[in-house]
């Protein structure tokens, strides 16, 4: 069982089934609140309904409005800045990586990843 029990986590990913994986792992041993959004779009309104928000897991590759793009605005705002970002991708090449660290993520995971991994970053980045 986590220490971060209820801390809410925000899943950001295009991709349905890369969303119900990271909910599954999440929700197998943990007391996460899961909160998913499936754009950009969707993130920026999730936080802009005020909810409490511990983490973002923000994919880079997404149509539309990019992970990268979406962190330009979670920096430019004086509370979503607080909030740690891990961003998750396929991408492995070090110019993502680099970008990642600069635009102020607190980690980076890459996909495919493996629940233990997946769970003891989430959990190294709450505690």
């Amino acid at each position: 069982m986590s220490d971060n029990a209820n801390a809410t986590v925000l899943i950001v990913d295009d991709d349905d089934m890369m969303i119900q994986m990271a909910e599954f792992i999440l929700s197998k041993d943990t007391n996460f609140n899961i909160l998913k959004a499936k754009s950009g779009l969707e993130c920026l309104r999730t936080l802009q309904s005020g909810e409490k928000i511990d983490l973002i897991l923000l994919d880079i590759q997404m149509p539309g409005m990019d992970g990268i793009k979406v962190m330009e605005l979670i920096q430019k705002h004086d509370y979503w800045k607080l909030i740690p970002v891990i961003f998750l991708t396929a991408a492995s090449d070090k110019n993502t990586v680099m970008k990642a660290g600069q635009m102020g993520a607190v980690g980076y995971i890459k996909k495919p990843f493996t629940p233990e991994d997946f769970i003891q970053r989430i959990n190294h980045v709450l505690n």
